[in-house]
């Protein structure tokens, strides 16, 4: 496709997987047993995109707990009690605390990634989360015997490893999801926790090289839970500078669901980096009306308007189903928006010539 068209990640799982999920959390379903639930739903999950003509597929995070904790899902060194996201709709999500160090990932994306090319010739994404996100889990008041300093040296080669390892195992691209992002200047205005985490990022983007920095991105949205957000109440524009500075050659921009569309492009601009590709959002996974394909060519012309066509591509907004309890949205819902993206992309790239 002549303007390239990538999914974001997390997909609904199908019925048997969260009845599977939900029998494990209770002790009815063993290991074993839920390990073939989710194999099961990755091979349906890559087949029902091939079938709809995705250039470049995803396993739907399918065995992911969530897109957020996957890296710490089993490790004993942390508590329950972390920090708390809330939304708009009034419910939170609560991170793990680290109780102890030193920190270490329990899980690796590459494991997810080389099952699903198990079941596919296809180009492959691989999402993982950025540190900055995993920055949350050090407690406030500190840890005996292992300071935030310590923690951050170790956080930063656990994420380099985390990336590298999907490089190395045949990632199309790793696409690291900063959701904090938004939400950091909701909660600090002054942009100093965005400008942390901006250059936490960077101290591991910087370890790879111009050719890696082709194949990683960056995904920023306002939160998608529960058909909720936890940050679209902030400014965008007050993000997309900084976001910018990022060492990464692809950015995943939520648009579709903006009300200004016309506002974020001409930010974004003004500080489109170098050699940078933008996908820009054009399926809103949070609202329940499927896109129309002439609706998604017109938001892809509307964008082309602003950044020239060789530097753009789309996206849906966010993932479907970041935390695999979330059933806001239905699993047929999900790869019907995905395929008016699809076929929306390609009547755009026709009305450009491209």
């Amino acid at each position: 496709m002549s303007i390239p068209t990538e999914p974001i990640g997390s997909i609904p799982r199908p019925p048997s997987l969260l009845a599977a999920l939900a029998g494990h959390a209770e002790g009815r379903v063993k290991d074993g047993e839920l390990a073939a639930r989710q194999e099961e739903a990755v091979a349906d999950t890559i087949g029902r995109l091939e079938r709809i003509g995705c250039p470049v597929v995803v396993d739907g995070e399918q065995a992911k707990p969530s897109f957020a904790t996957y890296p710490v899902a089993g490790l004993e060194s942390l508590d329950p009690d972390g920090a708390v996201i809330p939304f708009a709709d009034g419910h939170t999500r609560q991170l793990p605390r680290l109780a102890e160090g030193p920190f270490r990932y329990a899980t690796r994306a590459d494991t997810y990634l080389l099952a699903a090319r198990r079941h596919t010739d296809l180009p492959v994404k691989q999402a993982v989360i950025a540190p900055s996100a995993l920055s949350l889990l050090y407690p406030p008041d500190g840890l005996d015997g292992y300071s935030r300093e310590e923690f951050l040296d170790d956080l930063v080669a656990e994420a380099e490893a985390d990336i590298r390892a999907c490089l190395d195992a045949g990632a199309h691209v790793v696409q690291l999801d900063f959701t904090e992002g938004r939400l950091s200047l909701k909660l600090d205005p002054s942009g100093g926790l965005l400008d942390d985490f901006v250059a936490l990022n960077n101290r591991v983007l910087e370890r790879f090289t111009a050719a890696e920095h082709a194949r990683i991105g960056v995904h920023t949205c306002p939160g998608g839970d529960q058909d909720s957000t936890h940050s679209a109440d902030v400014d965008y524009v007050d993000l997309l500078p900084r976001l910018f500075r990022l060492q990464a050659g692809n950015f995943y921009v939520q648009l579709a669901s903006e009300p200004d569309r016309e506002r974020v492009l001409a930010v974004i601009a003004d500080v489109l980096p170098a050699d940078a590709r933008i996908f820009v959002g054009v399926a809103d996974p949070i609202d329940p009306v499927v896109e129309t394909s002439e609706q998604v060519r017109d938001r892809v012309l509307e964008a082309a308007r602003h950044i020239p066509p060789d530097r753009l591509g789309t996206c849906d907004d966010c993932g479907f189903a970041p935390f695999a309890d979330d059933t806001s949205t239905s699993r047929e819902t999900a790869f019907a928006k995905i395929n008016a993206r699809l076929e929306g992309t390609h009547l755009a790239a026709q009305a450009l010539g491209l």
